[in-house]
């Protein structure tokens, strides 16, 4: 019958169908077999780094749904503050950056390869993210890390050693006394809040406060170490996300005040110590001289030690100069009293309201009490008479002329006349006295003059003294106030 025989015919077809899939499976475990034998004497590690690259692209996000963003957790050690170079404005540090991140296709289960939780892989064979620096001025010597551990689920941790060369707006107005605060912001060059967020791997508080590492034998002294998160977009449709490192130095002022500070101190010291030298000797003047010279040496030698910029002047330097000009006021005060004083043969007498100015009014105001009014001798007129002897000797008055002597009657006890020559000889005597007793009443005159100039000198010495110590102090109470609020602000 023909549906019996077509039944007959089917019968072996399904028979076979029914056979070739076992003998296929037995086939397929023989093949097998030896494969499994020889993977299971490899190494886990081997195996594992073979499974995980296997049909792995590093040039994709790893992530398995695109709209979610890859989260990037970042953490910033400060190691050493290198240099800081106020003239361009560039601070190179040494730290340690930490990154940690999950690639979603780096998960394995660890039972199936010997309970392996973590693995080294090359960086270059896997996705890193594209953060930067954006103060990044030049590429330091940092060592090449070529390894990053990956987590059984996939979490990535790299850490590596920075050399960071950094723009940073320095502030040399407080010198030595300042204190910085340069920032370092970590962003996505390229991709997107969207793509890639970043967040901070440990809490603010344990980052401002970790000095573990700090090399702290340098110049700079590590305050802290802020944290902050700021989104912002170049576009209206483009956000992105950044991540700012401040970190706070204060420089250590103590060689900058051996070296700077006090030699100047002790330069202004000696030139205060000056004005007690006398104002009629030379050597103030010569004294004055030599300390303007030193300080203007002094200045020279510290001109390479302050730090210059083109947007600002240091207020030590403020303070140095200020110190020359007092200098060059102290030298033309001592000039000034010195020329005062200076005795002169045609030296005129102090005028009356100079007088009365310095020598009581000044006086007076300056405590010194009051000083001994001048009493010059009176100038002997051209008219005096020679031959009034009376202060040479008291046993003669006057003297008339010598043919007096021989009309004046005589006693008859009375001896005779004395010779015309004697008279004559006294007579010249006299007159020589008396041109003694002019030149000295002339020479005492000058030298009133003279003591009575000195003492207005001294007077005024005074009063340029203690004006000139005011200033200095006055001074120098500012500048240690400004660096004081400069410093606590």
């Amino acid at each position: 019958h023909p549906g019996e025989l077509t039944m007959l015919l089917w019968v072996p077809q399904a028979l076979l169908a029914l056979l070739l899939p076992t003998l296929l499976a037995q086939g397929e475990a023989e093949h097998w077999r030896p494969l499994q034998a020889q993977n299971s004497s490899r190494p886990a590690l081997l195996r594992l780094s073979d499974h995980l690259m296997a049909n792995y692209e590093k040039g994709v996000r790893p992530v398995r749904d695109w709209r979610k963003p890859t989260t990037v957790a970042i953490d910033v050690i400060i190691y050493a503050i290198l240099s800081v170079d106020e003239k361009n404005q560039v601070l190179t540090t040494y730290i340690w950056y930490r990154q940690y991140w999950t690639d979603e296709f780096l998960q394995w289960n660890p039972e199936d390869f010997d309970n392996i939780t973590k693995l080294s892989v090359p960086t270059d064979n896997i996705w890193v993210p594209d953060i930067l620096i954006n103060e990044f001025v030049d590429v330091g010597k940092s060592p090449s890390i070529p390894y990053v551990y990956v987590g059984h689920h996939g979490e990535v941790q790299n850490y590596k050693p920075l050399q960071v060369m950094t723009a940073c707006s320095l502030d040399i107005y407080n010198f030595p006394f300042d204190v910085q605060n340069c920032s370092l912001t970590f962003t996505s060059w390229l991709h997107t809040i969207q793509d890639i967020n970043i967040s901070l791997w440990r809490l603010p508080e344990k980052v401002k406060l970790d000095k573990t590492v700090f090399m702290n034998q340098g110049e700079w002294e590590l305050l802290g170490v802020l944290t902050q998160f700021r989104e912002f977009s170049l576009e209206d449709s483009s956000h992105y996300a950044e991540m700012k490192f401040y970190v706070v130095i204060r420089r250590r002022p103590l060689f900058y005040a051996v070296s700077l500070l006090l030699p100047s101190i002790f330069l202004m010291l000696m030139d205060i110590v000056g004005f007690y030298l006398p104002p009629d000797s030379g050597e103030r003047v010569s004294f004055k001289i030599t300390l303007l010279l030193g300080y203007s040496v002094f200045l020279i030698i510290v001109s390479d030690t302050l730090p210059a910029t083109a947007i600002g002047t240091p207020l030590i330097g403020v303070y140095f100069v200020v110190c020359m000009a007092l200098l060059v006021v102290s030298l033309a005060e001592t000039i000034f009293i010195v020329r005062l004083v200076h005795k002169q043969d045609l030296q005129q007498p102090v005028p009356a309201w100079l007088r009365h100015l310095v020598l009581e009014r000044v006086a007076h105001l300056l405590c010194l009490g009051e000083q001994p009014a001048s009493q010059r001798p009176l100038v002997t007129s051209p008219a005096t008479k020679t031959d009034d002897c009376t202060d040479v000797g008291n046993h003669c008055s006057h003297l008339g002329d010598p043919w007096d002597l021989e009309k004046t009657p005589r006693g008859r006890d009375s001896p005779p006349p004395a010779p015309r020559e004697a008279s004559l000889a006294v007579r010249g005597l006299l007159q020589e006295l008396a041109s003694i007793r002019r030149f000295l009443e002339k020479r005492e005159e000058r030298r009133e003059v003279a003591r009575e100039w000195l003492r207005v000198g001294s007077v005024l010495d005074r009063l340029l003294f203690r004006l000139y110590l005011v200033a200095v102090l006055a001074y120098s109470v500012t500048l240690v106030a400004l660096w004081s609020v400069w410093q606590y602000s």
